[in-house]
């Protein structure tokens, strides 16, 4: 299945959190959306691997994903190695995305910024056709994403790119809030709080999408990062 846009955040709720609303509003344009994450989040201080596993797949089904799946990669201890490399090569191949979406260049978390750079590695080796990969036995074909953005995460980096989510915000946060284990829900109350958890983290989420709203005259807006320069056709195409 060919993508048009692939998010692949390091942790399930990373995409959810960050570029939640533009998945959504691609998806109501008729773009195909899939988001592959590369690690299952397993060293989270609230619930388990197999539960955020769960949650994801309530989250996808929020976001109307055509895909949801999951690399394995080691949570906290991975590095931008050639085994890891070759593991987000083969999904860019194999769902040969025009857009990338991934962590933060750095961030509160550690995990973000090295994903940030590995998925920026992995997007052009995907490119090099002499970098032979396999998927079910069969060899794929170079590919290479038109463009990759990083989404603003915890810590304040100013985009160059906002995209107005206004119309889809409500249902950004209940994909958020389908990660049951990890952010405010009384359900949980038994389990350690931690940063994410308290009441006030999903309202400094809303805050940060409504700045970047403000800064465009939208309700609700995400920031994103491009590490090139982007073009546009027309100065009337700018916002």
């Amino acid at each position: 299945m060919k993508l048009d846009i692939l998010a692949l955040p390091v942790h399930p709720d990373d995409a959810e959190l960050g570029c939640a609303g533009t998945i959504l509003k691609h998806n109501a344009m008729g773009k195909k959306c899939g988001i592959v994450d590369l690690t299952q989040g397993e060293l989270g201080t609230r619930g388990t691997a197999e539960i955020r596993l769960k949650e994801a797949q309530a989250a996808a089904e929020i976001l109307g994903l055509a895909v949801r799946d999951n690399l394995g990669i080691p949570d906290g201890f991975f590095e931008n190695t050639r085994e890891y490399q070759l593991k987000v090569i083969e999904v860019i191949r194999r769902y040969q995305p025009e857009i990338v979406i991934t962590n933060a260049y750095y961030d509160r978390h550690p995990d973000h910024g090295r994903a940030s750079d590995l998925v920026q590695t992995a997007c052009f080796l995907a490119g090099l056709r002499k970098i032979e990969t396999f998927d079910k036995g069969q060899p794929q074909e170079a590919w290479r994403p038109k463009h990759l953005l990083h989404f603003v995460q915890d810590m304040l980096i100013i985009p160059n790119i906002l995209i107005d989510v206004t119309d889809h915000w409500e249902t950004k946060k209940a994909s958020i809030m389908a990660y049951g284990s990890q952010f405010h829900n009384p359900d949980w109350i038994d389990e350690p709080q931690t940063y994410i958890s308290t009441p006030e983290f999903i309202n400094n989420v809303e805050a940060r999408d409504r700045e970047f709203g403000r800064q465009i005259q939208a309700k609700y807006a995400e920031g994103f990062l491009s590490r090139k320069i982007l073009g546009v056709d027309s100065l009337f195409d700018l916002r």
